[in-house]
């Protein structure tokens, strides 16, 4: 199955996460080649009745500062899903109730595995 269709599944299970309080955080990781994007995490920040995330971009090169963005979930999408298969290969969903783990191989095709969760409490 196309890596896109996949990915969909994927944040599905990342909203419904968010709606059942279990979403620790999200990340984006093994970057492809040696870019100076290392990582992309994606943390909860709960405000007054209203879901946002804190999306962070962590770089290589101590002269790069990293980048914080206050967004919400649906914009977060836009951002990742941006990055997937240009710099990232992998993106790993962690929750109170197990963690999910989306990959794109080299042919393209995508798959999620699901094990047991990092953390207990967010």
């Amino acid at each position: 199955m196309p890596y896109q269709d996949v990915f969909d599944l994927f944040w599905k299970q990342v909203k419904e996460s968010v709606e059942e309080g279990h979403f620790a955080k999200l990340t984006m990781a093994k970057t492809i080649g040696k870019p100076n994007l290392r990582n992309i995490f994606v943390r909860p920040v709960y405000a007054e009745g209203d879901f946002k995330v804190l999306l962070k971009f962590h770089y290589r090169s101590p002269e790069t500062e990293d980048q914080e963005d206050e967004l919400t979930l649906d914009e977060a999408f836009v951002v990742l899903k941006s990055h997937l298969r240009k710099s990232f290969s992998s993106v790993l969903l962690f929750t109170t109730k197990k963690d999910v783990t989306f990959k794109i191989n080299k042919k393209g095709a995508g798959s999620i595995t699901e094990s047991l969760p990092t953390f207990s409490n967010v």
